[in-house]
């Protein structure tokens, strides 16, 4: 999760309600005191309070679960396999942190890594470290490679895998990224790699992903929107999963509990809403996490992109069914509601 992005909607006492960026850290904690003239006031109080109160935090481009350079999604990478949590800072939707943390550290590239409150470096210093031991140590993490993780295909996954396996050297590959994101592709064996077996199915897993996946079952099943792949894992936290417009639709004329999240400006919700829906504002904010930790949140936009920023607020406080409505209220009016204006 960034720490600088939240892209729900907040009330403000005499304006409109606009987007607001807020850090879900306090303030008033203390932070390092680094002299750093060039940086503007500001933006040094929010680096060095991010960095103050995450053990290990990340400057880098794009997000831990979608890097917008390759040395960012090289510096994930390694991180996420020895970790599975610590705090990323886009800085490409920060301008002035991109700028001010390259004054702050004296440091000219992107990404940029700090641990305990020091900087370590950028991606070519970290994967020294990895390669060396020394990142282990510092993060305070065994160095010895994991046992192979236990993977489980049930037979309709693996009658499904065997039909896309054309050649006697091709297995399954399993990846699963540090936001528990699962993929699945078919390759030729990679060289080195630790090939496992299930139901007579070879298949290897990325080895910075053998702890995330240890116990998983895959299993192939029948969606409204056809077949697919169904990774069950025991590992993985809390996170928003992606609900289709009608997916809601079934479970509202079930009679499901649930609350539908509007996270847009209250001009667009006057153009169209869906009913039902309620609109984000600083009171329902506040009730919102008063309620059960077990209720269901569906966060709706435009198009679904500021929902699924909103809602990833919401597991790290403990809510277990989040959900992101997929395509968001377009999506809705084309698929199920074509009475509601597009715009």
């Amino acid at each position: 999760m960034d720490l600088f992005e939240a892209e729900h909607n907040l009330a403000e006492a005499g304006s409109a309600r606009r987007a607001a960026e807020f850090a879900p850290f306090p303030l008033s904690s203390p932070a390092p005191q680094w002299h750093t003239p060039h940086v503007d006031n500001d933006v040094r109080t929010r680096i060095e309070t991010a960095i103050a109160n995450n053990r290990v935090i990340l400057f880098m481009k794009g997000t831990r679960g979608a890097p917008s350079c390759g040395f960012s999604g090289r510096a994930v990478n390694l991180l996420d396999t020895l970790l599975d949590n610590y705090a990323t800072v886009d800085v490409l939707a920060h301008p002035e942190i991109r700028d001010g943390i390259k004054e702050y550290s004296s440091w000219p590239t992107i990404p940029q890594l700090y641990v305990d409150g020091k900087f370590v470096g950028g991606t070519d210093i970290v994967t020294e470290m990895f390669e060396s031991g020394t990142l282990h140590e510092l993060l305070g993490v065994p160095s010895e490679k994991p046992a192979p993780p236990r993977v489980t295909l049930t037979e309709r996954a693996a009658e499904t895998v065997r039909g896309f396996l054309t050649d006697p050297d091709d297995l399954l590959v399993v990846d699963i990224d540090g936001t528990f994101s699962p993929s699945l592709s078919i390759a030729t064996t990679p060289n080195g790699a630790v090939v496992l077996e299930s139901l007579g199915v070879r298949l290897c897993v990325e080895p910075r992903a053998w702890k995330r996946a240890d116990g998983i079952t895959i299993d192939y099943v029948d969606t409204g929107e056809g077949s697919a792949f169904k990774i069950d894992n025991p590992n993985e936290p809390p996170r928003v999963r992606p609900m289709t417009p009608r997916e809601l639709e079934e479970r509202r004329q079930r009679g499901e509990a649930l609350r539908l999240i509007d996270v847009r400006t209250p001009g667009e919700w006057e153009v169209a809403r869906i009913p039902g829906a309620e609109l984000l504002d600083a009171d329902l904010m506040a009730d919102l996490q008063e309620l059960p930790k077990d209720t269901v949140l569906v966060f709706q936009c435009h198009h679904g992109h500021r929902s699924q920023r909103a809602a990833e607020q919401f597991p790290p406080l403990g809510f277990s069914r989040v959900y992101n409505l997929t395509g968001g209220i377009d999506a809705y009016s084309d698929s199920v509601d074509r009475s509601i204006p597009r715009y």
